[in-house]
């Protein structure tokens, strides 16, 4: 298929043929990462901009080798260094971006919605890299190119989604592509932070942990997102590491050949356990390496693909 999109703003809008797409273009990507020079000219001559308005480590430094990897220039901004700060419209700094010919934007925004609102506004292609609690796409992918990658496949798999669902642009991404590509998926978490109205979706809800995972083929665990909550959602720590948490004891439930993911930043003790985490059937490490050939096969698509 030809690629025909300039933005990449989330999941939900492309097709199962388009997100395949995605991950055979990395597929070229990784074996870049592998070499002794670690570089190729796809996007020589181009200019990202990463503007990231919510603070990050690894999306956005994956962001920035994904870039240099490409032969990008890379310029970084924060919110604190931007004139947001002074009042600025995040449209009329976008804008003074282009206007200094930037060819690609990586946003990440507090404010659901933010990439959707650029992109049909910018000739700049717009790369979303988390808005809020709506979608993180480029997450989505790299955890659906580890699976596949260690799997062989992603139909007919079952994937349980385990956490904060409600505030989690994670897993909305997961749940967009997972569904599509045909996997069954079920979220468990409390009730407060996984309601029923997520089977809309086409997923599974379940607040008992223990029935879902021996049936399991793959685990992604969820951070609990203290800054996009409420008090009132959250069932307070012990409560939940005692009913949710992925301990040591709740491991030996899985199949042995069951895959334990997560987005991170890890909160070790509270939804897994180190030993877990860092156990045979962690691939949590591996997440963060495909997440560089995944996100130098979106730069190229979006940014280096003539249209």
């Amino acid at each position: 298929m030809n690629w025909t999109r300039k933005d990449l703003v989330g999941l939900h809008e492309l097709s199962a043929d388009e997100i395949n797409f995605v991950l055979q273009t990395a597929d070229a990507f990784k074996e870049v990462g592998t070499r002794e020079i670690k570089k190729v000219p796809a996007l020589r001559g181009k200019t990202l901009v990463n503007l990231f308005i919510e603070p990050s480590t690894r999306t956005r430094i994956s962001f920035e080798l994904a870039a240099l990897r490409l032969s990008a220039d890379v310029v970084n901004v924060t919110a604190a260094a931007s004139s947001l700060t002074k009042g600025e419209t995040l449209l009329d700094t976008a804008r003074n971006i282009e206007a200094l010919h930037a060819d690609i934007l990586v946003l990440r925004h507090n404010s659901a919605g933010a990439a959707h609102f650029l992109a049909p506004r910018l000739r700049t292609s717009i790369v979303n890299a988390g808005d809020g609690a709506h979608e993180h796409p480029t997450q989505g992918l790299l955890d659906l190119y580890t699976i596949r990658e260690k799997k062989g496949r992603i139909d007919g798999l079952h994937v349980a989604i385990i956490g904060d669902i409600r505030f989690s642009r994670v897993a909305r991404s997961n749940i967009f592509a997972l569904t599509k590509l045909g996997a069954r998926v079920t979220l468990v978490g409390p009730s407060t932070l996984v309601p029923r109205e997520f089977e809309q979706l086409g997923v599974t809800v379940s607040h008992t942990i223990d029935d879902v995972l021996p049936s399991v083929d793959v685990v992604n665990l969820l951070r609990i997102q203290h800054e996009r909550q409420r008090k009132e959602y959250f069932p307070g720590l012990g409560e939940y590491i005692r009913l949710f948490g992925l301990t040591k004891r709740r491991a030996e439930l899985l199949k042995p050949d069951c895959l334990i993911m997560h987005p991170g930043p890890i909160n070790r003790g509270v939804e897994i356990d180190s030993a877990v985490a860092d156990g045979p059937q962690s691939v949590i490490l591996d997440q963060v390496t495909n997440g560089l050939a995944v996100r130098m096969a979106v730069l190229y698509l979006c940014g280096g693909v003539p249209r």
